[in-house]
């Protein structure tokens, strides 16, 4: 039983037809229900529906007879623990989140069952989020709002991520020509740079420097998880690297990024983290592996492999079948013969022509010929 009287009002049952005929009233004031029982019959001209007991309890504060036309909204009366009607003057009626809660106006258009509002309204349910047409039952509203809970849990778990923003580490030259990439992208908007050499509130391209990587967990904790490593390692590849492991281990992940002026073949299988920079080409499955670097104007031919790490500078051409090891630079406008191979760590000078093999580590001097003739 429950504490407090019960509302029972008028619902809507044709979204053109705010009102409707009492065409059967089945109760009396003081008359107990159980929960179930069929209170009245309304009728528009298109449609006929019964309004059932929510609950059980004494009619009282019934006002209306059969042969009225009553609107939706309206209370028909109220089931209560007591025969005694309300009265303007008591407590239950001053106090108006006991008897008479504020409910929403009806959508126009939505049709649904007095047990269904009282389940919408107790919810606090959008009504407006109802399909047009259809009566909806209290069960068919159930069903929805489990749909509804789902999606919140849905997006309370991925609330946290943003998949359009990230950051850039690393605010020199190459920090620079990312931004531009990405810019000409238009998929993704830079949130800032963080670089550790730079100050807080430093300006790149327009975009703000926000402080060097202690502040990583801090932005991946507000949503922000996807970064571009900007450190070229051209000095060194281990400070590339160990920039890379700075943004896995607060949590973010580096996307392959391409610019809309470079050609890559449908055939090409790039990982994450490669950066592809303007006007270069990538020939037939071509296979470049995390974190690769392939510069401004830079062929790389059918078949080529480009391990994790590797540098392929502006300008430099590499045959069909080259495979160049992880961590190693190909400098400005060098050129690669078909099939030869380059180590691990290889250094291979602007200008120089590779014709054959290059050991693990090997250092070939800029405008050289490999191996020396």
């Amino acid at each position: 039983m429950n504490i407090h009287p019960v509302l029972v009002l008028i619902p809507l049952l044709n979204p053109n037809e705010p009102e409707a005929n009492l065409v059967s009233l089945t109760i009396k004031e003081g008359q107990y229900v159980n929960k179930g029982e069929i209170l009245c019959t309304l009728e528009t001209t298109k449609s006929t529906a019964d309004v059932v007991a929510e609950s059980e309890g004494y009619v009282i504060n019934l006002i209306h007879s059969v042969g009225q036309v009553v609107r939706t909204g309206e209370i028909l009366c109220y089931l209560s623990e007591s025969p005694t009607p309300l009265k303007p003057d008591t407590e239950y009626k001053q106090d108006k989140t006991k008897i008479e809660p504020k409910t929403p106006p009806i959508p126009n258009g939505i049709r649904i069952t007095q047990p269904a509002l009282n389940l919408a309204n107790q919810i606090k349910f959008d009504l407006s989020q109802l399909p047009v047409g259809p009566l909806i039952t209290e069960s068919m509203l159930q069903k929805l709002i489990g749909k509804e809970m789902d999606k919140t849990k849905f997006n309370s778990i991925n609330s946290q991520f943003d998949p359009g923003k990230l950051i850039i580490y690393g605010g020199g030259g190459h920090g620079k020509m990312l931004i531009d990439l990405v810019r000409a992208l238009g998929i993704y908007k830079i949130i800032g740079i963080i670089d550790d050499g730079l100050k807080p509130g430093d300006d790149v391209l327009g975009i703000r420097v926000l402080g060097n990587a202690d502040i990583l967990p801090d932005l991946q904790s507000e949503g922000v998880k996807m970064a571009l490593n900007a450190i070229g390692g051209i000095g060194d590849i281990r400070i590339r690297i160990e920039v890379f492991k700075k943004l896995a281990d607060a949590g973010f992940v580096c996307p392959a990024v391409v610019h809309p002026s470079a050609t890559v073949e449908p055939s090409v299988s790039l990982s994450p983290a490669v950066q592809i920079f303007a006007r270069s080409y990538i020939g037939s499955q071509a296979k470049i592996k995390y974190g690769a670097i392939v510069n401004t104007g830079a062929i790389i031919s059918h078949d080529c492999f480009l391990d994790e790490y590797a540098i392929i500078s502006p300008g430099a051409i590499l045959a069909g079948e080259v495979h160049v090891g992880k961590g190693s630079l190909v400098g400005m406008a060098v050129t690669v013969n078909l099939r030869a191979e380059i180590g691990e760590g290889a250094r291979i000078g602007n200008g120089a022509t590779v014709k054959g093999n290059v050991p693990p580590a090997t250092v070939i001097r800029a405008g050289s010929i490999w191996p020396a003739t």
